[in-house]
């Protein structure tokens, strides 16, 4: 005998079904096998893991690892037919070796999957420079959006750069905070003057990567590139001299042996008193803020990074994305969209990482906990997603212009020589590599 179902009791049943509904229930009992980096935003990830298991039943192990060694781990783990990985956090440069090698997967199938996807997720929230920075592969320039991109990754452990200041040094001398890079340039040579000892700003400068970093947190801001629309060198042009100069001058007026620094010891010159400001990742407010690690606690000051001939700053940080060859993609997808919900971006933040929405770092509760989130937020506005290449050729031109660099800065060669040796051999990799196929 059929039974005759009226409106009301559909409605009822359907009513009942959906106060029930589990989206997690389907992978309950999966244990997902992550691969982070040990790194400050990571160690806050940590703390909220148990939070995603106790909401969803699916078990997290963690493979956590210094980000080169973790680099060099995937790299082996991403070109097996079965991956150990069912998510991987990377850096941002390793996103065009990943996706040239069809090692990432592309994230539309489970974000049009109405099982998977979150109504609420909203994406717009997220901060644009870095979706296309760390996430976007295929579109503009080939690593940025566009209408022929797609997404492989969401950011996770977003950084930028900003100024960190002595407030106590600054109210010392009646100093004003650097708006522009003529003013910062100025404080950072007049600050030893008036500080015997003290170095004006901490800076990376050590060979290879450091200085190449260093070199490029001014270049953007200056109006400068490393390419330009054609695939030719312009490190070399006017702008990047000037950004070359900025740095020797930055280095020359820095503390004793600054020529050396690399990111820890620069940033230890900072924590320990002995410059008077800093310019370089937003990451560290952590540690500048711990009375365990810092000398500064409670005299350090946030700015936005000084503007040049426009408002830039540097696009750096992780990403999280898929493996091709992973084993529960649909799970790690779960796992990936809530650490990257607003509900996870502001329980992360509040464990001390490092936000990845624009409402994280506007939101009322994390800038009682942390007051420079605002200021930071700020700053990820005019965060520029073209800050460097990402390119595969990009690791090898980016050696030779930090070796380069460090020459200029301890052996005073000239500036505009030494860039224009870069910008020539830095053409021949392009043309090796065939971006000059279609001029």
């Amino acid at each position: 005998m059929l039974k005759t179902i009226t409106y009301a009791s559909f409605g009822a049943a359907m009513m009942a079904s959906t106060a029930i509904a589990n989206p997690y229930a389907e992978y309950e009992g999966t244990t997902l096998i992550v691969n982070f980096p040990a790194h400050p935003h990571y160690d806050a990830v940590m703390q909220i893991l148990p939070e995603f298991t106790a909401q969803t039943g699916i078990e997290v192990e963690v493979d956590q690892l210094p980000y080169l060694a973790m680099r060099e781990r995937q790299t082996l783990e991403l070109a097996q037919d079965e991956g150990e990985y069912d998510l991987i956090a990377y850096v941002v440069f390793s996103k065009a070796d990943y996706v040239y090698a069809d090692q990432l997967e592309n994230l539309a199938k489970y974000f049009m999957n109405p099982r998977l996807a979150d109504p609420s997720y909203d994406a717009s929230d997220l901060i644009d420079g870095y979706v296309y920075n760390i996430g976007f592969a295929g579109g503009d320039r080939g690593y940025l959006e566009g209408p022929t991109g797609s997404l492989f990754g969401i950011p996770y452990g977003s950084e930028t750069s900003v100024l960190g200041y002595r407030t106590d040094i600054f109210e010392k001398h009646g100093l004003e905070v650097p708006e522009t890079y003529e003013e910062m340039l100025e404080l950072a040579c007049r600050i030893p003057e008036l500080e015997p000892g003290m170095g004006g700003l901490a800076s990376r400068a050590a060979s290879g990567h450091h200085a190449a970093h260093a070199f490029l947190l001014h270049l953007n801001p200056l109006g400068g590139a490393i390419f330009d629309d054609n695939w030719e060198p312009v490190m070399n042009s006017p702008e990047g001299v000037a950004a070359a100069e900025a740095l020797k001058q930055i280095v020359d007026c820095g503390p004793e042996g600054a020529v050396n620094y690399g990111f820890g010891e620069a940033l230890g010159a900072f924590l320990n008193g002995d410059t008077a400001m800093y310019l370089d990742t937003t990451v560290v407010a952590g540690q500048i803020n711990d009375p365990e690690r810092s000398q500064v606690v409670g005299n350090v000051g946030w700015a936005l990074h000084p503007m040049g001939t426009e408002r830039a700053s540097q696009t750096g940080g992780f990403g999280i994305g898929i493996p091709a060859n992973a084993e529960n993609k649909e799970a790690a997808f779960l796992l990936m969209q809530w650490l990257t919900s607003r509900e996870g971006d502001k329980l992360v933040a509040l464990a001390g990482g490092n936000p990845s929405r624009f409402s994280t770092h506007a939101d009322p509760d994390v800038n009682a906990v942390f007051p420079h989130m605002a200021t930071f937020g700020e700053a990820l506005q005019y965060a520029d997603p073209d800050w460097r290449p990402i390119i595969p050729t990009w690791g090898r031109i980016n050696a030779d212009l930090g070796t380069t660099l460090s020459e200029v800065l301890t052996q005073d060669l000239d500036i505009q020589e030494a860039l224009d040796g870069v910008a020539e051999r830095a053409r021949a990799t392009m043309d090796e590599a065939g971006y000059y196929t279609w001029q």
